[in-house]
């Protein structure tokens, strides 16, 4: 009879045990029970959260979660640069996923005086993209399909690297804007993406994320391909076009990539690099 007592008590403590993960801030997020209220606060966070199996769970999102189709239907509480405080506290969360940016400092501050537990959500590896899908499953409760949505992306990376990632290197220079002409650093996860492609980041030193370049440093450096978003009011890779000179534009290796594949740092970065890896592979093909 006490055997079965302490087998119901173990049950009983395993059942309310505390859940504890480690965010990208290098904090421990502890919840008392699976979260059942959660508002995301950037676009990627949202994929990962249903990605994870809880998107059920999400009651308020920022602008612009618009993937997957049902993101859409989210009650918005802001964008990334201003958030309505009093409908956050409305919607009573038990979990607020944030990304730091910027303007969110004072947000996330504010927030946190809530006492509402935060994760930061961060990936700045490929790799960490599956490591957020696993730690949002045990916040959520969702560990079965939040596992399973990582080693999928685990195994088409490693697949990915397999192919590509010994391949002769591709310098390469990434356009995130064009007025004024933005960059990405070697610390950005862009550049993991090019890496893991054989690419090289020619602006990869720069000292700032996202810093801003002179057409003038561009010709310098000389890249072999250009990789461009097609945005509105956003003239992309056209920009290179007059300049002859260029390899990139010797060699039409001007590439026009869907900007939401990689500037989210969600699930479909990994489609998102398999796309620059063929293009990659492309301009190889295009060598003189």
């Amino acid at each position: 009879m006490k055997y079965l007592l302490l087998a119901g008590a173990l049950l009983a403590a395993n059942a309310t045990a505390a859940i504890t993960v480690r965010d990208d801030d290098g904090s421990l997020v502890t919840l008392q029970k699976p979260a059942q209220r959660v508002i995301s606060m950037a676009p990627h966070v949202t994929e990962l959260l249903f990605a994870a199996g809880g998107g059920d769970k999400v009651v308020g999102a920022v602008n612009y979660s618009d993937y997957p189709e049902a993101a859409k239907k989210i009650p918005r509480i802001g964008d990334n640069r201003d958030i309505d405080m009093e409908r956050v506290i409305a919607m009573k969360p038990d979990l607020i996923v944030v990304w730091r940016h910027g303007s969110s400092e004072r947000q996330i501050e504010q927030l946190r005086k809530l006492g509402i537990p935060l994760f930061h959500s961060e990936p700045k590896k490929l790799d960490n993209i599956a490591d957020n899908l696993t730690a949002m499953g045990q916040l959520l409760g969702t560990e079965a399909v939040a596992n399973a949505a990582a080693q999928d992306l685990r195994s088409k990376l490693a697949s990915l690297r397999a192919q590509y990632g010994a391949r002769p290197p591709v310098t390469v220079f990434y356009q995130v804007w064009d007025k004024p002409l933005y960059t990405l650093n070697g610390e950005h996860i862009v550049s993991d993406a090019l890496k893991a492609c054989g690419g090289v980041n020619i602006f990869a030193d720069q000292k700032t994320t996202a810093p801003v370049v002179s057409i003038e440093a561009v010709l310098q450096a000389d890249p072999e391909a250009v990789f461009a978003t097609a945005e509105k009011d956003y003239g992309g890779v056209n920009l290179w076009r007059p300049y002859g000179m260029l390899k990139a534009t010797r060699n039409s290796n001007l590439f026009t990539i869907d900007g939401n594949l990689l500037n989210r740092a969600g699930p479909r970065m990994i489609a998102g690099t398999a796309v620059l890896c063929e293009k990659l592979e492309e301009a190889r093909k295009h060598r003189k």
